[in-house]
């Protein structure tokens, strides 16, 4: 089916080439005014200006009126923890009575609290609790999503939630992949005992994800009181013998040793970033690893944002995504994650879009088929209400402004 549509106001991150953005380059984002954009059974075929358009000479089966929309690449969510058993609003009550993360945590709550919970949950029950989730982040413009297991911390219920993912792949018209995440935190059991649970990891979990295709990345939680440096490295050095690259939760509490970690493995992201200083900054920057931020996290946590401006301007590749999970970060919403980039982080509107869209799709390695307007990639696009400037995106922070979502070529 070849479709075209026409009168849109501005067609948004159009390239001709794939390149992750760094530093001045994510500033850069190329806008066709008034302009066409052709599809072919789900694929960006060819676009150009309005004034050239009485030139085409193919045929459509559809023609589609973009009415003055503005047209973006769908959001690429490249760090969600979408499968989970319940939401966790009392605890976000016991942070407003004071307690702290770390207290919370200490006292089994936290992911503890999303493991026993979905420990006692069905496969079945976990799919129909996240397809749903899914489709609500589709509606508000994400296109693509990374999705973690984690919350399962037993050989059973970790790969229950991986299965879970491959489940939702399979039904999912966006692509999604998969990060096996079992080394989230230490189970109870396992506090005084670092070894066993790795062994656990790396002898029972790592074999059965090899063997039934569960994951494309493997992703560990580097922090104080959680897994060090050197128990990231080997964690990560037994994904990458299966073929897993790494996805580090990194610098969230403190400077943990996870970004170091991250390069030291050739991570293709370390995720979070709030504990920085320069030479960490400078270390990343001369990497080829992606920091990806998660604004939304630190809103929640009341935490000070990441820095994105020093990462910026050290030349760093970074991304946007929006940590969607129950405890720290109970949004998945991308355009919250945009704007919020803008007014706490202080990133222009061209650098939050291209993190949220091409550079995103970097750290799921779906830079081949998704992240900007260009021919042969998915035609997974939103379409906005008419808007005076692309900055009105992020300033208007409160507003809905995205008019409809179309995946693959199809509206949703």
């Amino acid at each position: 089916m070849k479709q075209l549509i026409t009168n849109i106001h501005q067609l948004v991150n159009v390239r001709s080439e794939n390149k992750l953005l760094k530093g001045t380059a994510l500033a850069q984002l190329p806008v066709m005014d008034q302009a066409w954009l052709a599809i072919e059974n789900g694929l960006i075929l060819d676009y150009g200006a309005m004034s050239a358009l009485n030139q085409l000479q193919d045929s459509f089966d559809q023609t589609i009126d973009a009415a003055g929309a503005s047209v973006l690449p769908s959001w690429c969510d490249s760090h969600t923890h979408l499968v989970f058993a319940a939401s966790r609003e009392s605890e976000f009550v016991e942070k407003l009575k004071g307690m702290s993360y770390a207290d919370i945590a200490a006292k089994g709550g936290g992911i503890l609290n999303s493991a026993r919970k979905l420990q006692a949950c069905s496969e079945e029950e976990l799919f129909q609790l996240a397809l749903p989730r899914l489709q609500e982040w589709m509606q508000l413009g994400t296109g693509a999503m990374e999705i973690k297991s984690g919350y399962g911390l037993t050989v059973d219920a970790e790969l229950k939630m991986l299965r879970v993912i491959k489940r939702l792949k399979a039904v999912s018209p966006i692509p999604i992949k998969a990060s096996f995440l079992g080394a989230h935190t230490y189970p109870l059991e396992y506090r005084d005992n670092h070894e066993a649970y790795i062994q656990l990891i790396i002898e029972e979990m790592l074999p059965v994800i090899a063997q039934e295709g569960l994951a494309d990345f493997i992703d560990v939680f580097c922090e104080d009181g959680f897994f060090n440096k050197a128990e990231t490295i080997r964690i990560c050095q037994a994904g990458a013998a299966i073929g897993l690259k790494a996805k580090i939760h990194a610098n969230q509490l403190s400077l943990s040793g996870g970004v170091e970690a991250g390069i030291a493995v050739n991570a293709l992201s370390v995720d979070h970033l709030e504990t920085m200083d320069e030479t960490t900054i400078a270390a990343l920057a001369a990497s080829n690893t992606i920091g990806t931020l998660l604004p939304t996290a630190a809103y929640f946590l009341r935490m000070g944002y990441q820095p994105a401006r020093a990462l910026i301007n050290a030349g760093a590749a970074i991304a946007l995504a929006s940590d969607y999970n129950p405890g720290s970060s109970p949004s998945g919403n991308m355009n919250t994650v945009v704007s919020m980039a803008c007014i706490q982080m202080k990133m222009l509107p061209e650098e939050a879009i291209n993190a949220a869209t091409i550079n995103g799709a970097f750290a799921m390695e779906l830079e081949s088929e998704m992240g900007s307007i260009c021919k042969g990639k998915r035609a997974n696009l939103i379409f906005t209400q008419p808007l005076s400037s692309l900055a009105y995106l992020p300033y208007s922070f409160g507003s809905n402004l995205i008019e409809k979502v179309m995946v693959s070529g199809k509206f949703i």
